[in-house]
């Protein structure tokens, strides 16, 4: 499968490719998960958007956020694959591609993230490390992981 990756920052994204991720996220984070919760949170401001797309088909996404403004350190969030492309290891590549990018783009070599509790295996494999005690989220369990480079 041919995908096209995609790095802009949020005022790079034009109206189609903003609005194909809050549909993405909004589709597989509120109702795929039964979520109730604010996804349009003012973040998306100050960071970067990773897309993967096949056609005109948003098939994986990221968002990449500043120092500062989720954690001290840099962060992943919004890690999401779209229920069409799941099982083809899209995911593996997302998270690779935004780890480099994360790592360039804030010139730093700590990443830190909450993950969902049933994730935590996956970001192990890309050196994630949890620290603290899991806490839920929205009603669903999570634990705060950081990579260190």
């Amino acid at each position: 499968m041919q995908l096209t990756w995609i790095y802009k920052s949020f005022d790079e994204l034009n109206t189609k490719e903003l609005y194909a991720i809050l549909q993405l996220r909004s589709e597989v984070f509120i109702v795929e998960q039964n979520c109730v919760y604010q996804d349009v949170d003012g973040k998306d401001k100050k960071s970067f958007h990773l897309m993967a797309w096949q056609g005109d088909q948003l098939a994986a996404y990221t968002r990449l956020v500043a120092p500062g403004a989720s954690f001290p350190q840099a962060s992943i969030g919004r890690v999401i694959t779209s229920p069409k492309y799941r099982g083809l290891g899209i995911g593996i590549t997302l998270l690779e591609k935004s780890i480099t990018h994360t790592l360039e783009t804030y010139s730093t070599n700590k990443i830190r993230i909450g993950a969902q509790l049933y994730l935590k295996k996956f970001y192990e494999g890309f050196g994630f490390v949890a620290e603290g005690e899991e806490f839920l989220e929205d009603g669903i369990p999570h634990v705060e992981m950081i990579l260190e480079k």
